[in-house]
């Protein structure tokens, strides 16, 4: 079949033309700056044909490039053949990242086009400094692919409910004082928040704009008073919350409206936002003696550090979720024995059934990766109806799943070995699970960041040459974004903020290691920063692991485990039989107890 990419990519080039751009650049971005994107807003993918969550596309006259990182570099690959753009890989040596490539391929005149509901205030500023020595122009009031996006699917319209208080924990009323406590304290009068999360977790109200996000498209505005103003689509809300918004002093207004309330601000109005959570045409609407406090939302790390209310609730979320996977992965293991056909999609069917059965399941938190040998080696794979593969009764098995609940969201990686596998296979799966270990294990000084971190999961690969290419945790939401900060567990970058790791903090911890064409191993499980001790020397924390499921211990090479190892691992098999054993019945519990046996048995 022949692809509609070039046909799209030869209309915007003579929307280029018509208005005098010599380059556009579409990012992965929407007016919120999200990370996954309604597909009102994914031009990238629409203009490329590649449908992975990060990616930059450049288009000149005579040159289209995507520029992608290691996680995508095979789909890219695979998506992106026959389109006529070329896959640029980024943070690869010697290789150009986006930015430079345009300073190297520009004149002076030249006019960079980007649409300004896809790029952050400061994003822009630092963008048009770095260009501006290359003698470039960019627009921001220019959306080219919007132009010739004929069939652009419309915003979403599905309803926002409430989260109810028995899982939110804290009311509205109080959290808005809370955020109120610090504006005051900033020399706010007024605080602009466009980031979805935030504004979920801030409202106590959920939606499903976003596939796998419960958050609804809107903009808030909050005075330093007793007031504030949601800019959503009325006809997302029934009446009877309209009025319990009223109630706490929130008011309702057309989410386009935003720009309009901006510019009613004046001299002697102080106004906080994030510059890197704003997008540059919202931005553009504050008036220029409005006094701005450009800084990091207050909510953000509000919401990262979950309360005990709210660690209670996932808690019970981990032992539900732990239940449906073991019944997933006993089922599909008796499928197998029993010579039935099975396929990567199956185990995202089982997945789905066996989460969907389970209490206050409200949906996926991420598309499942179910990934055997080869695909396993694709960080974010995803099987499809067109593209997947059948299981066999040999070799590794990659499952990345997750879910969305009104007391939590889960995340968990767990690698089934479906029969005999190699020695490098199973030596590769003890190396990564001794990276999970020794950072499940670790105890900090209070102030210690993730990226200071991130080596302790590296080690034990490093030290047989070896490395990944992803970040070793994530932040992760309260019935919110799987996917969320300030916090992360990367390797450091040069500049970067470094944030600390604070009690209540949850984050996942997933070293992995992939071998292109062969396999993939990835172990994750989600941990929560608490409390150890307070020495002569500092406040020291520790990770709590919350999630509950067995790791396959026939994937692994016992051997290669010390003894301080072998413990953390069968400590934790224990206390997944005790928390999950209650849930299961007959053959489930059969197999709990088999895979949680300790590895010297």
């Amino acid at each position: 079949m022949n692809s509609p990419i070039p046909a799209r990519v030869a209309a915007l080039r003579q929307a280029m033309q018509q208005h005098g751009v010599h380059a556009c650049l579409i990012p992965s971005a929407d007016p919120h700056l999200s990370e996954y994107l309604p597909g009102h807003w994914q031009a990238r993918a629409w203009l490329s044909g590649f449908h992975g969550s990060a990616g930059t596309l450049i288009v000149t006259a005579k040159h289209a490039g995507l520029w992608t990182d290691s996680r995508y570099f095979a789909q890219a690959e695979q998506q992106l053949a026959g389109s006529g753009i070329t896959l640029m890989k980024q943070r690869v040596a010697h290789a150009p990242e986006h930015l430079d490539w345009l300073e190297q391929h520009s004149q002076h005149g030249d006019v960079l086009a980007m649409a300004g509901d896809s790029v952050a205030l400061n994003a822009q500023t630092a963008i048009e400094r770095r260009l501006a020595g290359a003698g470039v122009h960019l627009r921001t009031d220019l959306d080219l692919p919007g132009a010739i996006w004929t069939d652009r699917p419309p915003l979403p319209q599905a309803a926002v409910v409430e989260h109810p208080i028995a899982y939110a924990s804290t009311s509205r009323a109080d959290k808005l004082t809370r955020l109120r406590s610090s504006m005051r304290k900033l020399g706010a009068s007024h605080h602009l928040l466009s980031s979805l999360d935030d504004i979920a977790w801030l409202t106590n109200l959920r939606g499903s704009d976003v596939e796998c996000n419960p958050v609804f498209l809107a903009h808030l505005l909050v005075t330093a008073e007793a007031r504030a103003t949601l800019f959503v689509d009325r006809g997302k809300l029934d009446d009877k919350l309209v009025a319990a918004l009223a109630r706490d002093g929130i008011a309702i207004a057309n989410y386009a409206a935003i720009t309009d309330a901006l510019s009613e601000l004046h001299a002697g109005h102080h106004l906080l936002f994030d510059g890197n959570r704003v997008v540059s045409a919202i931005a553009k609407a504050i008036g220029p003696t409005v006094s701005r406090i450009d800084t990091a939302n207050p909510t953000t790390l509000f919401k990262a550090c979950k309360s005990a209310d709210e660690l209670s609730h996932v808690r019970e979320v981990m032992r539900r979720d732990g239940a449906a996977l073991v019944r997933a992965f006993r089922r599909l293991e008796d499928r197998l024995s029993a010579g039935m056909a099975q396929t990567e999609l199956d185990v995202d069917m089982l997945l789905r059934e066996e989460r969907s059965a389970q209490p206050d399941y409200v949906g996926e938190s991420f598309a499942t990766i179910a990934g055997y040998q080869a695909n396993g080696a694709l960080p974010h794979y995803r099987a499809t109806q067109d593209a997947h593969s059948s299981l066999q009764r040999q070799g590794l098995l990659l499952i990345d799943s997750g879910g969305q609940y009104l007391g939590g969201t889960t995340d968990i990686t767990r690698v089934l070995a479906l029969g005999p596998t190699t020695t490098e296979q199973r030596r590769d799966a003890t190396l990564v699970m001794k990276g999970l270990i020794a950072l499940s294990r670790a105890r900090f000084p209070k102030g210690a960041s993730g990226p200071q971190l991130d080596a302790l999961a590296r080690a034990p690969l490093w030290a047989c040459g070896m490395d990944y290419g992803h970040g070793t945790g994530h932040g992760v939401g309260y019935f919110l974004n799987v996917h969320e900060g300030p916090q992360g567990i990367r390797p450091p970058v040069s500049g970067a903020t470094l944030v600390a790791l604070e009690p209540g903090m949850i984050s996942s911890i997933e070293p992995g290691l992939y071998k292109p064409a062969r396999y993939g191993i990835r172990h994750e499980n989600l941990a929560v920063v608490i409390e150890a001790e307070h020495s002569e020397f500092a406040e020291f924390y520790a990770f709590e692991t919350l999630t509950l499921c067995p790791f396959d211990r026939r994937a692994l090479e016992p051997s290669l485990l010390n003894p301080e190892e072998r413990a953390w691992l069968d400590d934790y098999h224990a206390g997944v039989r005790a928390a999950l054993s209650p849930l299961l019945e007959e053959a489930d519990h059969a197999w709990l107890e088999w895979h949680c046996s300790p590895l010297g048995d």
